[in-house]
């Protein structure tokens, strides 16, 4: 009766690790960017989607994953995947994915004008569907 007391005791702490997810770990978001307009980039253009801090309203925003390629002469829609390490991710804070569309100088052509605000309550890849970007004047 000792020994499955003792054998108990020991194994209720390790059920108990095996049944919480790790808290170390990758977050890969997933999703792609689009545009309504009918215009075709330059094959020169560039995409950056970026995973931002977005929690400070009063300071600039704290970029934690970023994506950036050329489009090669490919339209929309493009798809992107960041990668996190989930030890950056603080509960209490605030986080956006931000996308843009540049001409081969750097000039802005599109841009999210929305806020895309990212849960990180699930797994280990949040999917955040189709960011639409509105046209730059």
């Amino acid at each position: 009766m000792l020994r499955f007391a003792a054998i108990f005791a020991l194994g209720l702490p390790l059920a108990a690790c095996a049944s919480t997810p790790p808290a170390d770990g990758m977050i890969t978001l997933t999703g792609s960017i689009a545009y309504r307009e009918r215009v075709a980039l330059p094959p020169s253009a560039r995409i950056e989607v970026r995973l931002d801090d977005v929690s400070l309203a009063d300071a600039p925003a704290r970029t934690l994953a970023r994506q950036e390629f050329a489009a090669d002469g490919k339209q929309v829609p493009f798809a992107f995947s960041l990668t996190v390490d989930r030890a950056q991710i603080d509960p209490r804070h605030s986080y956006a994915v931000a996308a843009r569309i540049s001409d081969g100088e750097g000039k802005l052509m599109f841009v999210t004008d929305t806020r895309n605000s990212v849960a990180f309550d699930t797994g280990a890849t949040v999917d955040m569907g189709t960011l639409m970007l509105v046209m730059t004047r």
